[in-house]
């Protein structure tokens, strides 16, 4: 299980005071990125060999509210869907073990507009 942790900008919130809803997702996103690096997976190589990393579904369960100033975490672990795709399984929580939020973002490897069996990817669920 790969984990960061972040804080809560005050800019990321709404009028209501919460960390407003798509704020979640960004989190998600950053927490993938740094785990596909840490992993030795990189953005950029990938696209200059014509190679995109794409989501093609996105499932979020919102439990709590984030607020400003609250020290959180966001863990990522992999599980193989199928021989193509992977599913992203991700916890947001707050640094008092508090589940805000829980997500399960589906994604593929794409070349030349079709998903293909990228192994380094597919491997990320055997890890």
């Amino acid at each position: 299980m790969f984990t960061i942790e972040l804080k809560v900008r005050d800019y990321e919130c709404d009028l209501q005071g919460v960390v407003n809803n798509a704020r979640y997702l960004h989190y998600m996103e950053h927490a993938r990125h740094e785990f596909l690096q840490a992993r030795g997976i990189d953005f950029a190589a990938l696209a200059a060999e014509g190679v995109d990393l794409m989501l093609t579904r996105v499932e979020v369960d919102y439990r709590r509210p984030l607020r400003p100033g609250d020290v959180f975490t966001v863990s990522v672990r992999v599980e193989r869907v199928s021989r193509l795709k992977v599913c992203f399984v991700q916890e947001i929580r707050r640094a008092d073990g508090e589940l805000m939020a829980s997500g399960r973002n589906y994604g593929v490897a794409v070349r030349n507009g079709r998903p293909f069996r990228h192994v380094p990817l597919l491997a990320l669920s055997e890890a």
